[in-house]
């Protein structure tokens, strides 16, 4: 049962989760965690070691001996500073191999439900997370838009092609709505919000105003 408040903030990839949790955070005055930034440590640490991202029981070791932390825009791995690391396209075509392991899954869940505990609530962004780790959060958002838009966004914001781009997001898309553990999927009572053609302050503000709405 949540007893510090906290927005969940679910979708797919491209929909804009990190820019508008961020900004959410911000509006709120509570703590901004991205979970996305917590399996990236796994799937870059699995690559470090030469770690097959199929390897169940040695992607699961990983998870559970790896040290992650998340301070602000910064992310460790191990007391070094990976925040680059973790966005490269070496990481990205793994990761969601790795994060469909359920033994990870529970590893980062774990860690999420602590940092939570300590900062005293938060901002959390994912793709579980209304769902799964905080389905009793004050706020349940799925952050969603056409595959179009978020592929032009991927590559506004990390450059690439635009067909290439379209077909990886749709293929990370497969793998997190049908995995076994916690498919990507909206959570119960959530706020469906389309980001379709709406400016980010516009959505921002929906989501604060709907987390206003549970306060008063």
């Amino acid at each position: 049962m949540v007893v510090v408040p906290v927005i969940a903030i679910d979708g797919p990839a491209g929909a804009g989760k990190s820019t508008v949790a961020r900004l959410v955070a911000k509006e709120t005055h509570l703590p901004y965690l991205d979970t996305g930034a917590m399996y990236r440590c796994v799937a870059l640490q699995a690559l470090n070691d030469n770690v097959d991202p199929h390897n169940q029981a040695a992607v699961a070791q990983i998870a559970s001996e790896i040290s992650i932390v998340l301070d602000g825009s910064a992310t460790f791995l191990n007391d070094v500073d990976v925040s680059n690391d973790i966005r490269t396209p070496e990481v990205a075509a793994v990761v969601s191999v790795i994060a469909a392991l359920s033994p990870v899954r529970d590893a980062m869940r774990t860690q999420q439900r602590e940092w939570i505990a300590r900062h005293g609530g938060g901002v959390v962004e994912g793709r579980d997370i209304g769902t799964v780790v905080f389905p009793d959060a004050d706020v349940k958002v799925f952050l969603t838009a056409s595959p179009e838009e978020r592929a032009r966004r991927r590559v506004a914001q990390a450059g690439g092609n635009i067909d290439e781009v379209a077909a990886g997001i749709s293929e990370r898309d497969r793998i997190d709505s049908t995995r076994e553990d916690s498919p990507l999927r909206p959570a119960e009572n959530s706020v469906i919000v389309d980001s379709s053609g709406k400016t980010i302050d516009e959505v921002v503000a929906e989501i604060v105003n709907a987390f206003e709405v549970t306060r008063r």
